[in-house]
């Protein structure tokens, strides 16, 4: 697997649409920022749960923005699994990422989870010489 990131505990907060004020985990993944609420991720872990991963948006304060993923733990209970909405699903150790909400850590690494090469269902199929093969588009 690739690095393409990290998640990281600044301390620092954001507010939602509402005007509310969260501590946010912060997600790196190929030079994009987001953020994770704490108090929902904690929360996810305990319960393995899924948690929102929203846009950061840094003016003068941080503002949560809409939501770009999830994330929840995997099942072997050893990662936090990252699916983007953009595209792309990327993992990061669940150790690593309690070592970092526990201040123990600076940063954990975050990496791609590579795409399983998928075999079409149509390409399996043999046209007979009496058969043309008809577009979707017409």
């Amino acid at each position: 697997m690739q690095r393409v990131g990290y998640a990281q505990r600044t301390g620092r907060t954001a507010f939602d649409r509402s005007g509310f004020e969260y501590e946010i985990l912060d997600l790196y993944i190929l030079g994009t920022c987001y953020a994770i609420r704490l108090e929902e991720l904690v929360r996810a872990i305990a319960e393995h749960g899924a948690v929102r991963i929203e846009e950061l948006i840094r003016e003068w304060k941080s503002y949560l923005g809409t939501d770009c993923g999830l994330a929840q733990v995997s099942v072997s209970g050893k990662g936090l699994n990252i699916e983007l909405f953009s595209g792309g699903q990327y993992t990061t150790s669940l150790v690593a990422l309690r070592r970092v909400i526990e201040r123990k850590e600076r940063y954990a690494a975050i990496a791609k989870i590579p795409e399983q090469p998928g075999m079409p269902a149509w390409k399996d199929r043999r046209i007979s010489p009496g058969q043309q093969m008809l577009s979707a588009f017409t």
